[in-house]
């Protein structure tokens, strides 16, 4: 019975820690830029401890588009704890890039009013990676983690802190 009871507390105690993810990235750093519309601007840098800091400056949270949007105040700062299935789930779509192989610039500027995102990326063995993604078509996948970091902004917990 005591070895059946020290079993079961066993299993308690390490079913209740939560798992740590081994990443490979020390920063995830998104940025989406201006456009000659409502395009969200803002940066978003993702540690691997899950907190995320949201620099919001025009278009992140309001759904009206307005030309006076760039006269008023930036938005401000924000911060939450990326959800872990949610940071999970960014390091698969960064795992599956290949990202140290990409292009340094993807996109054309014939097009004068997209947005250009940038993706930051540093390593845990001292190397980083900077994505340029000017009107956000860089490849199937990019597409999908840039989309996946936009989201962000709208399903996580984040708290005003400037």
């Amino acid at each position: 019975m005591k070895y059946i009871l020290s079993l079961c507390a066993f299993i308690f105690l390490f079913s209740c820690t939560t798992q740590k993810t081994d990443s490979k990235y020390t920063t995830i750093e998104y940025q989406a830029g201006a456009c000659f519309g409502s395009c969200p601007i803002f940066t978003m840098t993702i540690k691997p401890d899950r907190t995320a800091i949201l620099e919001a400056e025009h278009f992140n949270f309001d759904k009206d588009f307005s030309k006076g949007e760039f006269s008023k105040p930036r938005e401000g700062t924000f911060r939450a704890v990326i959800k872990e299935g949610d940071y999970n789930k960014l390091v698969s779509l960064l795992n599956g890039l290949d990202i140290k192989n990409l292009k340094d610039k993807y996109g054309t500027r014939n097009i004068t009013d997209l947005s250009t995102s940038y993706l930051r990326i540093n390593f845990t063995d001292g190397t980083s990676k900077n994505v340029e993604d000017y009107g956000k078509r860089g490849s199937e996948k990019l597409r999908e983690v840039y989309m996946f970091i936009e989201d962000l902004r709208h399903n996580q917990q984040w708290a005003k802190v400037k």
